[in-house]
């Protein structure tokens, strides 16, 4: 038997047959374009399944369940997308929607949270009794893994830790409220360290990177700046480094997870990030002669979520 993974963004829904050791047999893709009625949408989802299936050589009967992962809240019990701001979606019935075109299981649960979980079967912390992975992109998601299982608590939202209050009464975040850890640890955050850094510093590096217009300045721009040398970006990476640390320190004192993967576009940095917050994050933490969560980065990259997905099918849980 396989899994079906679908992985929905906001610009393209991915879609990968998968097996029981989260390795893809057959993929493929379709754009979500947004703003259509859900069922459309759905549709497309369905036909782009059936035809990586077809594809692959794979049959429906060959199908053991589908997972869904999207960027929002979803109902466990009823199979409803909730919430999902992307899409503008509330209250959608994925599942029955889905069954219309492959009557199967089908699962659903955040993308973040499955691409932990894809982590924790086939990547950086397949083994750990527990792990927290964080995308690190326009915003900044959380999954967390207990035992060999996704953990999305009671409600479904118990992975939302970008949305963790870092600074009170800080900088407005795109939820309504200020001081959300993603304002501060995200791509956006950087981007907008850097505009800020770029302008009080006109004969820096990164000033002349972004050719003095400093829209165009992206987080790669600032972390390639920080890495060659610029003090304007290096100021910029250090309060991300402190940033990230606090966040880590606030994971590791409430979970004490056995890692903390780090994933998204910010990941890309690789070792330039990960050995800054390594050396910086034990003067932050409560027990300092304890052992702690080890911080790595991700690496199934733009893959995780569909083979999370598929593998929310693998673990068990009540009927669909």
């Amino acid at each position: 038997m396989v899994y079906l993974g679908i992985d929905v963004g906001g610009t393209g829904i991915k879609v990968g047959v998968v097996n029981w050791e989260g390795c893809i047999l057959a993929q493929g893709e379709t754009p979500t374009l947004v703003g259509r009625p859900y069922a459309d949408i759905v549709r497309d989802m369905g036909m782009c399944a059936l035809r990586v299936l077809a594809e692959g050589s794979f049959t429906v009967d060959d199908v053991a369940s589908i997972g869904v992962g999207v960027p929002g809240v979803a109902n466990q019990e009823t199979g409803t997308v909730v919430f999902c701001t992307n899409l503008a979606w509330h209250n959608v019935p994925l599942r029955d929607e889905l069954q219309k075109y492959i009557d199967k299981p089908v699962y659903i649960d955040n993308d973040a949270t499955v691409a932990g979980y894809a982590e924790s079967i086939c990547g950086v912390s397949k083994g750990c009794h527990s792990s927290v992975f964080l995308t690190l992109g326009t915003g900044v998601g959380g999954g967390i893994v207990i035992d060999g299982r996704p953990w999305s608590g009671f409600h479904g939202i118990g992975s939302e830790i970008g949305h963790i209050p870092m600074d009170i009464d800080g900088e407005l975040c795109t939820c309504g409220n200020r001081g959300c850890l993603e304002r501060y640890c995200s791509a956006t955050a950087i981007i907008r360290m850097g505009r800020k850094a770029a302008l009080d510093n006109p004969t820096s590096a990164l000033y002349a990177a972004c050719g003095g217009e400093v829209e165009r300045i992206t987080a790669k721009m600032v972390l390639d700046c920080a890495k060659a040398g610029d003090s304007a970006a290096d100021g910029v990476f250090g309060n991300y480094v402190k940033y990230m640390c606090l966040a880590l320190d606030t994971i590791i004192a409430f979970l004490d997870p056995e890692m903390i993967i780090l994933g998204g576009g910010v990941s890309r940095a690789g070792s330039f990030l990960l050995d800054a917050i390594r050396a910086e994050l034990p003067q932050y933490l409560l027990f300092k002669a304890l052992p702690f969560s080890r911080i790595e980065i991700a690496q199934l990259g733009a893959d995780a979520g569909m083979i999370g997905a598929a593998m929310l099918g693998r673990q068990p849980t009540k009927e669909a």
